[in-house]
């Protein structure tokens, strides 16, 4: 399961990122080609980039703590990463029918 949602975070962020992914897939080959895409995003401009942010639901939180960093591409590429994760895990979640559960759980 594990590597099924590693394999569809890849591909949400290729289509999304235009990302050449390379034949051994992991979590940081995805990063680094993402950090290499924030770099030139920001190399943009910032309004460009916050929209991007913005669009993606990229917590301003821990935006605003990554932007103090030293590498800030890396550490908003795994924030990228991580909230695309998010996403798939989620669909999975739902898609697999635990919305059953869930709706268990929220009846008084």
């Amino acid at each position: 399961m594990e590597e099924n949602i590693l394999k569809e975070t890849a591909l949400a962020l290729r289509a999304e990122w235009e990302l050449e992914l390379p034949d051994n897939l992991s979590e940081e080959a995805i990063i680094n080609l993402l950090a290499a895409r924030i770099v030139k995003i920001i190399e943009r401009g910032p309004d460009v980039f916050y929209q991007l942010m913005y669009r993606l639901d990229i917590s301003e939180k821990k935006l605003g703590a990554v932007l103090q960093s030293d590498d800030k591409a890396h550490q908003i590429a795994r924030l990228i990463y991580e909230r695309q994760l998010q996403k798939i895990q989620s669909r999975l979640k739902y898609k697999t029918g635990k919305v059953n559960e869930v709706d268990d759980e929220l009846k008084w």
